[in-house]
């Protein structure tokens, strides 16, 4: 019998099937195919035990409660999986600053936050914390801004 729990766990089996199938894309450079952490490894943790504990939720669940979607807001939650669309096509060509910005500031709008004062300043400072870490202490470049405006700068 399907239950939110075992409905829950197909979910998260399926995910962890499919981020496993595709951490074999992240490309490594020739030194690390013999190194004991690349950055294959956590990714591959992180699918083995995404798909071991989902097992263990599926076989082991005693919950018989049919899942209720009564009273959810599925028009909220469809526009935000089309913002994360949209946010996954601009990142890039528009860059992380504006794009991310955009995307945080829109989804609290979906969610009903209205001040802009709140908007901006909930966003901005998260996202630029968060290039900041990327860029100077990861050593990620992400570009911060388009092209074209970078092409300006100098």
């Amino acid at each position: 019998m399907l239950t939110s729990d075992r409905i829950g766990a197909l979910v998260l089996l399926a995910f962890s099937i499919g981020y496993g199938i595709l951490l074999f894309q992240i490309p490594l450079l020739p030194f690390q195919r013999t190194a004991a952490f690349t950055a294959q490894t956590l990714p591959k943790a992180l699918s083995v035990m995404g798909i071991v504990l989902s097992l263990i939720l599926l076989f082991t669940s005693r919950n018989h409660d049919m899942p209720d979607v009564k009273g959810y807001n599925w028009l909220n939650g469809l526009m935000i999986c089309g913002l994360m669309l949209i946010y996954g096509f601009t990142v890039r060509p528009v860059g992380f600053i504006i794009s991310t910005g955009l995307f945080l500031i829109l989804c609290e709008y979906v969610l009903g936050e209205r001040r802009w004062k709140i908007l901006v300043f909930s966003t901005m400072p998260v996202v630029l914390f968060f290039w900041f870490l990327m860029n100077e202490v990861l050593g990620v470049y992400v570009a911060p801004l388009p092209g074209f405006i970078m092409e300006m700068g100098g």
